[in-house]
């Protein structure tokens, strides 16, 4: 198997069309919600969108993106889009980053340049990586995927699959948070013949998604919370819970608006980014308004958000097989790096102890969900901490 180069290179008729959207939009009414109380802020999705269509250009963030080597492949039946930059350094070893929703292979931009060349940006060669960053399946550039039963558990087979026979490694790191969390997790667990190492920026404990309420993050932050605590799961809850619970039970439903509508696309995703993020109320703080619409083109010009909210129904579906049943689950030398504001409320770290082979476990109090963004120092440094003695 063999990967080819891949351009970005989006018809002039897909930016006619989401200009012609975005210049008629039927606005609805968001009486007293200047606190995002009630969901995304129409007079902030108004900001946007005027940005949108007159100060962002796709074709110069098209070459910007693009100037890093692309490629595609087809893995197990399925088009695989991933980054592939070879290290700067005397002995380069191979990293995976997978990403999670709604991210895509763009928010580890500001990782891959110190993972890659580290003496160019203040570090030492001697921790350069061979990085790969691929497009979950059904994501961005990894479309259109039409097979059922692909979910974080099935993805961590193609991309040893897409290491080991398309790009030769025979064995590799790896790193991931939400979705890429789960993947690398299972690379861990199912894979420590090939896989050397593996470090997280989030971490649940496996089966996940797989009980009787899937789409309950109640049930999930619940586990670890005492009684007192009950406040604080239920706003755990809030602010995470509806996406999982729409993209579990209804996910084409949703998706059908929001394949037509990029203002729609624009609500449901930056409301998270907000939320989610270590932005205290002011989405801007951590996102600006480049990199948000950035995500937002990488989903709507692909036509890629049907498949993407596909992935947890899929994962609600799914019945997870332990590759063994030794301790710990994840054999792979493991380290976790947690950031305050993305943890649910009273989730202590004990259980990692014995979960996986610990190598480094860390709480740092700047960032949220989207720790590659928000934090890349603080990730390059872990992940350098993590792996430096596994080469």
């Amino acid at each position: 198997m063999s990967a080819k180069p891949f351009v970005i290179d989006i018809a002039d008729e897909k930016l006619a069309d989401l200009d012609r959207r975005l210049a008629n939009v039927n606005w609805a009414a968001d009486p007293n919600n200047d606190d995002w109380r009630y969901g995304a802020n129409v007079d902030y999705l108004r900001e946007l969108v005027e940005y949108w269509r007159n100060d962002y250009d796709w074709r110069e963030r098209e070459k910007v993106i693009g100037a890093h080597p692309h490629y595609r492949a087809n893995v197990d039946g399925l088009p695989i889009h991933f980054i592939h930059e070879r290290g700067v350094g005397p002995s380069p070893v191979p990293l995976i980053l997978t990403h999670g929703w709604p991210w895509t292979f763009w928010d580890f931009q500001r990782v891959i340049g110190p993972l890659v060349d580290p003496a160019a940006h203040g570090g030492d060669p001697v921790d350069a990586f061979d990085v790969v960053v691929p497009s979950l399946p059904g994501y961005a550039f990894s479309t259109p995927i039409a097979r059922k039963g692909i979910y974080w558990a099935t993805t961590a087979d193609l991309w040893v699959e897409l290491m080991t026979q398309v790009l030769g490694y025979e064995g590799f790191f790896a790193h991931g948070g939400d979705w890429g969390a789960l993947v690398t997790m299972q690379l861990g667990h199912k894979y420590k013949d090939r896989v050397r190492g593996i470090h997280l920026t989030n971490a649940f404990p496996m089966p996940a998604f797989d009980a009787d309420r899937p789409w309950a993050m109640g049930d999930i932050s619940g586990r670890f919370a005492e009684p007192e605590e009950r406040g604080q799961v239920l706003a755990f809850e809030r602010k995470f819970a509806s996406h999982v619970a729409v993209h579990m039970l209804d996910p084409q439903s949703l998706a059908i608006a929001l394949h037509d509508s990029p203002v729609g696309l624009a609500a449901w995703i930056v409301e998270r980014r907000r939320a989610w993020g270590d932005c205290r109320g002011d989405v801007e703080s951590r996102f600006s308004k480049q990199h948000l619409i950035d995500t937002l083109m990488l989903y709507w010009l692909t036509d890629s958000f049907t498949s993407s909210v596909r992935f947890y129904a899929e994962a609600a579906d799914a019945t997870w097989e332990p590759a063994h049943r030794r301790a710990p689950t994840v054999e792979t030398p493991t380290g976790v790096s947690l950031f305050r504001h993305d943890m649910p409320p009273g989730a202590g770290s004990d259980w990692m102890d014995s979960f996986f082979d610990l190598r480094m476990k860390r709480v740092r109090e700047s960032g949220g969900h989207f720790a590659a963004y928000e934090e890349p120092e603080a990730v390059v440094d872990d992940i350098r901490e993590v792996f430096r003695p596994l080469r």
